[in-house]
């Protein structure tokens, strides 16, 4: 079975044409080896890829004849992904709050309504 379909049907990418991509970005790697979407995967084989900022480690264990359901995907791989990669980026989630503090900077579309809300009816917020 070929990569991008197999990361496809283990649900690691919502289409196949993104998970091609990310082969031809070189975010996927087959037994330490940058591949091409059309690399054959075999069971045993380690694959390593870069998913929204966590590299996540697998081994196949079996090939699935087609997409499969949320709760059958542990049949056809084991995750052995580092729990430190899930916790880098939980810390990535409290940076990006540094940068921008509530009611900093330009308002929201929602913080803008409540302004436009307040100019046209100033009598009866008091």
């Amino acid at each position: 079975m070929r990569i991008d379909k197999y990361l496809w049907s283990t649900r690691y990418f919502k289409t196949r044409s993104l998970a091609t991509q990310a082969c031809k970005k070189g975010h996927v790697k087959v037994n330490e080896q940058v591949v091409k979407p059309s690399r054959e995967v075999y069971p045993t084989d380690k694959i390593e890829l870069r998913k929204e900022q966590i590299n996540f480690v697998l081994i196949v264990n079996d090939l699935p004849q087609s997409r499969v359901g949320a709760k059958l995907v542990d049949i056809y791989r084991t995750d052995i992904t580092p729990k430190e990669a899930f916790e880098a980026r939980e810390l990535l989630k409290y940076s990006k709050d540094y940068y921008r503090k509530k009611g900093t900077g330009r308002p929201t579309k929602k913080d803008r309504r409540d302004i436009d809300d307040f100019y046209e009816n100033p009598e009866d917020d008091l």
